[in-house]
């Protein structure tokens, strides 16, 4: 259980969604699987902002100029946002793990089906309706492409 939750009961979205837990031994190949293709645009990125508890950056989803594909998806998604999850201290902050190891940090990239809904406030509702691609962070060597966004957070300090 994650240090923020008292117990599984108060896990939000109960045993179908996050949290989860990543068992590397339950994990099964499958050699049907097809390669995920991403295709960003960096030209949709709109604007970051502060939603009082985190931060996203938001992209033009209107057009499939920032997309994913293929993999276990039936269609391609459209990219509408990205945030992170991160804690108080480095040995958690990701919202899953796996092996129940935390790791300092998460980036959630969420995507939209636009092939099936017409928005992405239809899509949420739906079980095939979003796809997020999850990316575990740890401590290490300085990135500049991670500087450029946290030299952009003083500009939203508040929500």
């Amino acid at each position: 259980v994650h240090p923020l939750w008292q117990s599984p009961l108060t896990i939000p979205g109960g045993t179908r969604q996050s949290p989860i837990n990543i068992q590397w031994r339950d994990s099964v190949y499958d050699p049907f699987l097809k390669p995920l293709k991403i295709s960003y645009d960096p030209k949709t990125c709109l604007h970051i902002w502060n939603n009082g508890y985190s931060f996203l950056v938001e992209f033009d989803d209107s057009t499939d100029k920032s997309i994913i594909v293929g993999g276990p998806l039936e269609n391609q998604y459209r990219l509408k946002q990205f945030h992170f999850h991160w804690g108080a201290i480095n040995e958690w902050g990701s919202e899953h793990t796996v092996d129940s190891k935390f790791y300092p940090a998460e980036l959630h990239l969420v995507h939209w089906n636009a092939v099936v809904y017409p928005s992405f406030e239809e899509a949420v509702m739906e079980g095939n309706g979003l796809a997020v691609i999850g990316v575990f962070l740890k401590l290490g060597a300085h990135h500049e492409g991670l500087q450029t966004l946290v030299d952009a957070l003083p500009a939203i300090k508040h929500k």
